[in-house]
């Protein structure tokens, strides 16, 4: 999302906290972004949907229903997750890619599909990918594309220590 957009966004009324990374291609509900709230250290992943309006109402019954939606701290939402209107994400929450998000997500969890639902919590999650680490591969930024010398035999290296299943970049 660019600068200019998300400045758009707060003058509307969105309300957004610090160290908030907001990737490509995600959609805030600019009509009714002044009821949409995002604490600090959030991640929105490429194509995230945040609505605060739901317009299936409009044509039958006149009127578009509107909820709040809040999103706390120290969350990370999936890449094409969809957040709908009147949700409440707790603090301390992982949103697993392509999830929608339809009722509020209690604190320390980790919740995915559709509907999204809370598979473990947060510290489990954590707990489980730290002991993974110690016998996987770990790169460091040198393996990402912002490294201009990235070379073929480094994403081979990559490629062949995930061929049994995850490693780790910084």
């Amino acid at each position: 999302m660019s600068e200019e957009m998300l400045n758009e966004l707060k003058q509307i009324g969105l309300k957004i906290g610090k160290n908030v990374d907001i990737m490509s291609e995600t959609i805030i509900d600019r009509s009714h972004a002044f009821l949409i709230e995002i604490g600090d250290n959030v991640t929105l992943a490429h194509r995230v949907y945040i609505l605060a309006h739901d317009a299936s109402t409009k044509k039958q019954l006149g009127y578009t229903k509107i909820g709040r939606v809040k999103i706390g701290n120290n969350v990370f939402i999936g890449a094409q997750s969809i957040v709908l209107p009147n949700t409440t994400i707790g603090n301390h929450v992982i949103i697993g890619a392509g999830s929608v998000v339809s009722k509020n997500i209690p604190d320390n969890s980790v919740a995915v599909g559709n509907p999204a639902k809370v598979i473990c919590s947060y510290e489990e999650y954590m707990a489980k990918n730290a002991e993974m680490m110690k016998n996987r591969k770990l790169f460091s930024q040198d393996y990402t594309l912002r490294n201009p010398n990235l070379t073929e035999e480094m994403k081979q290296e990559m490629i062949e220590a995930t061929k049994d299943g995850f490693c780790y970049i910084v």
